[in-house]
């Protein structure tokens, strides 16, 4: 079953990402040849106005073909014959319509289950919070220059910044006060501490489910960033990154666990899922390497500035280096899946 819900979790995920590219390519006058779910053997097509429509077999991508490798035709619909800027908008589509799906998901989740102020519940003795003259009913505001909206936030921060000491902004009975804390190491979790919990989930109406779902989305962007600095500088190394294998294991594990408690619990669970991996497919699609939809758009924007197109040739060439050292990255994750799953 959990093969099954991952399949169908990332399957739209990506059906929503490639849906951008060809909503924006159609309004822009755009011929699609073929909007496809998965690659491999056609499972399924149909032919409509001129785009063929198709389902493959293997449910772990997608595409969206509008003819850019296609130079010789002069076609006023092809993609390259269209004005840089409507390309533009065509190519960061999909990773816009990730963050949307996420916003969408987002709003669903905190209509369901609320959202998590940051107000403070309680403070631990020992811990710095207490010790700097944080109480329950406090809200913290910002730590360092980040504002703060939602309480996970302060966790995440924590996190990427371990053991390092944080400047805290929190309204104390209306009065915003600042106080510098050095997280604590709590030896038998292995983690510093700040030793402040939550007050939990607050009900939403549709405006503060709205408000507090930009703000669900803008955390997880921040995570999948976050998470990505560290990887960069070497603070989490590139064995511990996850793959499709990954994706499908932990989807599963999330099933298992959660079945027991009902129906609900499992499509909160799930729904969670959905967020952080959309927001994490929008967040890697932009980045400014080759094959991606980044490294497309750096072309672009170089285009936009020189008024003068980048010869396709050179770009292909970066574009086929970008392609198959993601196919080699791809292998190497997929590799440490199936070794952390079953070794």
């Amino acid at each position: 079953m959990g093969i099954v819900l991952a399949i169908i979790i990332f399957s739209f995920i990506v059906f929503f990402h490639e849906l951008g590219h060809f909503l924006l390519a159609k309004k822009n006058g755009i011929d699609v040849q073929e909007f496809a779910i998965g690659m491999g053997p056609t499972l399924y097509a149909r032919e409509y106005k001129g785009t063929k429509y198709a389902v493959h077999v293997l449910p772990i991508g997608g595409f969206c073909a509008m003819g850019e490798d296609d130079e010789a035709t002069d076609s006023p619909g092809n993609f390259n014959n269209k004005s840089v800027w409507a390309r533009i908008s065509v190519i960061a589509a999909g990773p816009v319509f990730n963050f949307i799906l996420a916003f969408i998901f987002a709003v669903i989740l905190i209509g369901l289950v609320g959202y998590d102020k940051p107000v403070v519940d309680s403070v631990e003795e020992g811990y710095p919070a207490k010790e700097a003259g944080i109480g329950p009913g406090d809200t913290i505001v910002k730590l360092g220059d980040k504002k703060v909206h939602i309480f996970r936030e302060i966790s995440m921060y924590n996190q990427f910044h371990q053991g390092e000491e944080i400047e805290i902004t929190y309204n104390h009975e209306g009065k915003e006060k600042t106080a510098l804390l050095q997280p604590k190491m709590d030896e038998e979790a292995g983690y510093y501490r700040l030793g402040i919990t939550s007050t939990g989930y607050t009900k939403a109406n549709i405006l503060t489910a709205m408000q507090y779902g930009v703000y669900e989305v803008k955390y997880w962007i921040d995570v999948a960033l976050g998470s990505l600095k560290m990887l960069i500088t070497g603070q989490v190394g590139i064995d511990q990154v996850s793959g499709p294998v990954g994706i499908v294991n932990v989807v599963g594990t999330t099933y298992k666990e959660s079945k027991s408690y009902g129906v609900f619990v499992v499509v909160v669970e799930l729904m969670n899922l959905a967020i952080l991996l959309t927001a994490n497919l929008g967040v890697m699609n932009l980045l400014p390497l080759p094959a991606l939809d980044g490294g497309r758009l750096v072309f672009l924007f170089i285009e936009a500035v020189r008024r003068k197109r980048v010869p396709p040739e050179k770009e292909g060439y970066v574009h086929l280096v970008g392609i198959m050292l993601l196919m080699i990255l791809m292998v190497f994750v997929m590799y440490n899946d199936i070794r952390r799953i079953f070794f």
